[in-house]
């Protein structure tokens, strides 16, 4: 199954997130495109799509991403498996804590695509998140702070990218 990994990224960190994941897939499984130098095209290619996103400010969507953004609303993503990863900071901007996961979770959910990847809010130290769901027990996908707690990145993304494939593999049985 070919998975689709769009991202944008500003100072790396999520794009070295994204490379981190697709580490985690078989080779030629996942392909890594920046969504600055490709926008969505191909994206109706991929039954499978892990999406990249960081929250800047005060809950502001990073800027490529903020560029293209009407441009999802003319997408068919329908039948489409989908899950959302992002970047934050939680200490400096604890009232919008990864509030870009909820941003674009919101978005796309009328789209008739299916979501995986919801993480739980333990380990975190935020006022705030758009990107909770509506009992705030869950994030909407996996959120990352390589600002604060880089240390537990490589971790959260591989327990992660296993609950991705176990989704995956149910939602294929």
């Amino acid at each position: 199954m070919k998975i689709g990994l769009y991202y944008g990224s500003s100072t790396c960190y999520t794009e070295m997130s994204a490379e981190k994941i697709q580490a985690h897939f078989s080779e030629n499984c996942l392909e890594l495109h920046n969504i600055k130098d490709v926008g969505f095209s191909h994206i109706e290619d991929y039954p499978v799509l892990i999406l990249g996103i960081s929250t800047w400010d005060y809950g502001e969507l990073q800027e490529d991403w903020q560029a293209l953004w009407d441009n999802l609303d003319a997408l068919d993503l329908e039948n489409k498996t989908i899950a959302i990863f992002g970047q934050g900071d939680q200490l400096g901007y604890s009232e919008w804590f990864v509030d870009a996961i909820g941003i674009l979770f919101e978005k796309l959910a009328p789209s008739g695509a299916d979501f995986i990847g919801f993480w739980p809010n333990q380990g975190y130290e935020f006022d705030a998140s758009k990107a909770l769901t509506e009992d705030q027990s869950l994030f909407f996908g996996l959120p990352l702070d390589d600002e604060n707690q880089y240390d537990l990145s490589d971790e959260r993304i591989a327990q992660w990218c296993d609950q991705l494939k176990a989704e995956l593999k149910q939602l294929s049985a």
